[in-house]
């Protein structure tokens, strides 16, 4: 199975300059544990998971002053829709992370999670076992 038919598209995506408490909020609403930050003064695109959220209050920082563009990952590992989702796992895995920003081209295309391929793998077994 492909990235692009296991990754979510809907994205949250919001600005550096937005509060970590305001991330985290729209975050828990989406029910979701990232938001991929784009800068418009920058080149790339960053993310910001829940674990960057939890660090900055763990450290004794002010959500409602702490900004996404201080607490996030620029060094992204980027997916490709074309990319098998063991592909994907792969990558997670070697970097240490739950979150991949898949891009198409340039276009930020979805977010693949460690709970998108879990959620593939443990439905392909069903498939199999039955």
């Amino acid at each position: 199975m492909q990235v692009r038919e296991a990754m979510s598209s809907q994205v949250l995506v919001v600005g550096p300059e937005h509060t970590l408490r305001q991330a985290a909020r729209m975050m828990s609403e989406r029910g979701i544990g990232s938001a991929v930050v784009i800068d418009p003064d920058s080149e790339g695109v960053g993310i910001m998971t829940e674990r960057d959220v939890l660090n900055a209050i763990g450290a004794g920082l002010d959500c409602d002053v702490e900004r996404t563009g201080a607490h996030l990952t620029w060094d992204v590992v980027y997916a490709g829709p074309e990319w098998t989702v063991e592909e994907a796992a792969t990558a997670m895995a070697r970097g240490g992370f739950r979150h991949l920003v898949v891009l198409d081209g340039r276009e930020v295309a979805g977010v693949i999670s460690l709970r998108d391929v879990m959620r593939v793998w443990a439905t392909a077994r069903v498939v199999e076992t039955a």
